[in-house]
């Protein structure tokens, strides 16, 4: 075996259409570093215009029960494969052709970083909230992290094993724990020197809505075993908080206090200002105000009921256990 290599390890679920785009951009790659890919499937089979978009002799297909959550898969993938270093990909990623050689390189000029991700690019007709989506992840780039989403991350095997691979039981939110695991071991360099594009980002508001919903599940589960950053206590409390004070002010308004709802309301503008102010501020004139209203006036609620939603779970956990 070579002194380096990498295997790229994508779990995938339904559709094939975004896959093939994530395979070809892979067999895209112009890099030294010798690549394998291992795709973990829920899917019955693949296709035989997915499988051979990659050489046979670079790819491994596994199958998985649609029951296992994606960090069982990704772990599975990760175990197969004897490479150095391991890249996780999403199943709806394309890849800038640099991606591989750029990300590498700087695995290895920076020793202190545990784990590098590429920034994120929207194509030419993207909507507005594919831009808005594109604007909050690119918030900070060329810098240090406090945790990544796991689109694409590349990183040494032996980081994987000392984290301990993804958390098996998280349904969402299982990329967050691991990296800011990761985290702990070294640097995560959000990096500017290759892209990607999510090709599966939301485009519409009830795509948005119902996707935060699902991703708000895991919210608190995400916290167990793991130092919490102050920078992200925000992401739990912001959206209920929200949320609650308005609520609260309708119920003010029926009991016939209006300046009590006034307070209420005036509670809820000011973060809600303050996120607008930055995301508008981010895009450099790139992003309508009105849409990034829009956008957190829907990202809220939905943040909140699927925390709600996780925290009811949890609790129907626990007392099935006692």
């Amino acid at each position: 075996m070579p002194d380096a290599s990498v295997t790229f390890v994508i779990p995938h679920k339904g559709r094939e259409e975004f896959f093939r785009m994530t395979l070809q951009s892979i067999a895209r790659q112009k890099s030294t570093v010798p690549f394998d890919v291992t795709v973990v499937s829920q899917n019955q089979r693949l296709s035989s215009a997915t499988i051979d978009v990659l050489d046979s002799r670079i790819l491994n297909v596994l199958y998985e029960d649609p029951s296992e959550t994606i960090s069982t898969l990704r772990n599975r993938g990760a175990q197969t494969s004897e490479s150095t270093h391991l890249a996780f990909l999403d199943a709806d990623i394309e890849l800038s052709q640099n991606w591989l050689q750029a990300l590498f390189n700087l695995l290895k000029e920076m020793p202190e970083a545990a784990l590098v991700s590429a920034a994120q690019r929207h194509t030419i007709n993207a909507t507005e909230l594919e831009k808005i989506r594109t604007t909050l992840s690119n918030a900070h780039v060329d810098s240090p992290a406090a945790f990544l989403p796991g689109r694409n991350l590349l990183l040494k095997r032996s980081v994987f094993e000392d984290v301990g691979g993804f958390p098996e039981k998280l349904i969402t939110c299982e990329d967050y724990w691991f990296t800011a695991s990761a985290g702990e071991l070294g640097l995560l360099w959000y990096s500017s020197e290759a892209s990607y594009v999510h090709l599966g980002e939301d485009k519409h508001l009830p795509d948005l809505f119902s996707k935060e919903v699902w991703r708000g599940q895991s919210n608190l589960q995400s916290l167990r075993g793991r130092r919490v950053p102050k920078s992200e206590w925000p992401s739990f409390f912001v959206p209920p908080g929200i949320c609650i004070c308005f609520g609260l002010a309708v119920v003010m308004l029926m009991a016939a206090q209006p300046a009590l709802a006034g307070l209420f309301v005036s509670a809820a503008l000011l973060p809600l200002g303050a996120y607008v102010i930055r995301l508008y501020l981010l895009g450099k004139s790139s992003l309508r105000f009105s849409s990034v209203v829009a956008f957190y006036l829907v990202y809220f609620p939905a943040r909140a009921l699927g925390t709600l939603l996780g925290l009811f779970r949890s609790l129907g956990s626990k007392l099935h256990d006692q």
